[in-house]
């Protein structure tokens, strides 16, 4: 995909009322063009948040990581698309035919909205996995959740940095690539145990990053924004 490096940074709204988060999108304005709203903020405000951003021509990835049988999800997906947003997701976990089923409701509704697969989580390790009966580690099953969302049609998945490459390689390069669990060399992990830098995760694959924390906890928010933008840069030269 031939992105902005501008337009490949996905900030988190990660905040407990709509004011601060609405603060951070107007300290960042003209740097960040991309926002993950995720449960806390959407349970709270709904399509107040949405809205607000869509005043600002901003573009709005919806991360409620649904997970139902495919009726529920479909139906769900059926009014979310009535919101013209960026990105939805869901989790792969849901099976094939409950993201087929969503993927289709989404088209009937709002054909230009990507609908994106939830891998294996970033804050679980392969140690977790394996108290949680998975037989395989995360990277093997991120790819294995990975082919199957692309045979149910939908149009990428969310992954650690570390598996991107590999998806890309499976799954070809149109299948959009989200990673989560960025952070910057000194930056803190937090609860994160998949992490990469912000060069890195574009350098293999990754063709948005999501970043909340560092920058929402950063003295500077604006700085660290542009430095992580810059990491980005750096990765895309190195392709």
């Amino acid at each position: 995909m031939n992105l902005n490096p501008f337009e490949r940074l996905i900030v988190s709204l990660d905040f407990a009322n709509i004011e601060d988060a609405l603060s951070l999108v107007d300290i960042l304005k003209g740097n960040v063009f991309f926002y993950k709203v995720g449960l806390q903020m959407f349970v709270k405000y709904g399509f107040s948040i949405i809205a607000e951003l869509k005043k600002r021509n901003l573009k709005i990835f919806l991360d409620l990581k649904l997970n139902d049988i495919p009726n529920t999800v479909a139906k769900a997906m059926e009014a979310l698309a009535s919101y013209s947003l960026d990105i939805i997701n869901m989790h792969t976990l849901s099976g094939f035919q409950a993201m087929r089923e969503a993927k289709d409701a989404v088209l009937r509704g709002s054909p230009a909205t990507k609908l994106i697969g939830v891998t294996v989580l970033t804050s679980l390790d392969d140690s977790e996995l394996e108290r949680l009966g998975f037989a395989s580690n995360a990277s093997l099953e991120a790819e294995k959740l990975s082919l199957i969302a692309k045979e149910a049609g939908l149009d990428g998945v969310i992954s650690s940095a570390r598996e991107a490459l590999r998806i890309k390689e499976l799954c070809g390069r149109d299948f959009i690539i989200i990673c989560p669990g960025i952070r910057r060399v000194e930056d803190s992990s937090d609860d994160q145990q998949r992490i990469s830098t912000p060069s890195f995760a574009i350098k293999n694959g990754a063709d948005y990053i999501v970043v909340g924390r560092p920058i929402i906890k950063a003295l500077s928010p604006k700085d660290e924004a542009l430095k992580i933008i810059r990491e980005i840069e750096e990765g895309s030269e190195e392709i």
